[in-house]
């Protein structure tokens, strides 16, 4: 997707929460039995609003996610959709999040993009001290740089929710073992956004705010760079080997031309890996 105003802005990897949390207040009143079939998700199927719950499939990880969102309830983490249990047809219940999402609205200022950062932090704070069932199935599309602890997967920007003074993450459907900079790589790559056509002069600070507002030392700020380019390229590695193999929803994506936005921004972000890391230790 281009934006004229703010350049290439990276491609959702699931919208089906970009319509849950469109403004809907002129669709009249929502009755709290009535079914919203939420439409332009990528890879989840059907998801609807009722009431104030939202409603998905239950998929083999859906009892990890649940014991994880009931984790982080437990310790006081509201960056998160609180889960509430299932309904009479076996579909995950969770909170719905009112609120405009951050990918239908101006990229997030400096400012911002530091709150943001402080948010994964947070995030990760929490989910240390969490500790997984019996046998979890996780889905973890993209093989993470090592497994420290549970991450999202997918902080980015159409899976962030500000509602007033609250922002939370949603569609933990991806969630599982990871590292702490591999899962604010992908942050930054979307919500910086490094993209094609960008201007390393612009994105530099942009990083470092986020990084700042998340509080790596420098040991971190000197491996993140390689680790954001990795992650991207991982991303479109997922794209183009599922369009050699037929894999869906991957294949189906490349074909629609997600491919054409992150091969790009890999190359983008790899040849600028040393501005980057002077930006973050400036």
């Amino acid at each position: 997707m281009f934006d004229p105003q703010h350049g290439q802005q990276p491609l959702p990897r699931d919208r089906a929460w970009i319509a849950v949390n469109r403004d809907d207040r002129n669709d009249g009143p929502m009755s709290s039995s009535a079914e919203h079939v939420l439409e332009g998700g990528n890879v989840a199927d059907v998801v609807v609003r009722v009431g104030s719950t939202v409603r998905k499939p239950a998929t083999a990880s859906t009892a990890a996610v649940e014991a994880l969102l009931d984790h982080f309830a437990g310790v006081g983490f509201s960056g998160a959709p609180r889960s509430l249990g299932r309904d009479e047809l076996g579909r995950h219940v969770l909170e719905y999040i009112p609120g405009e999402l951050a990918y239908s609205g101006s990229r997030l200022a400096a400012g911002e993009l530091r709150r943001l950062g402080a948010l994964v932090h947070e995030l990760h704070d929490a989910a240390e001290s969490f500790e997984p069932p019996p046998g979890p199935e996780w889905n973890v599309v993209i093989a993470p740089d090592r497994e420290e602890l549970i991450c999202h997967h997918d902080l980015a920007p159409w899976n962030l929710v500000r509602d007033g003074d609250r922002w939370v993450f949603i569609d933990w459907d991806g969630a599982g073992p990871g590292s702490r900079l591999w899962d604010l790589a992908y942050t930054a790559a979307t919500f910086v956004p490094l993209c094609a056509g960008g201007d390393p002069g612009l994105d530099g600070p942009r990083l470092r705010a986020l990084a700042d507002g998340y509080g790596l030392d420098e040991p971190q700020r000197q491996a993140f760079p390689d680790l954001i380019a990795a992650h991207t390229r991982g991303m479109y590695d997922l794209l183009h080997s599922a369009s050699l193999t037929g894999e869906q929803p991957w294949a189906r994506l490349y074909d629609e031309g997600h491919g054409e936005h992150w091969g790009p921004a890999t190359e983008y972000i790899e040849a600028h890996v040393e501005h980057w890391t002077a930006a973050l230790l400036r």
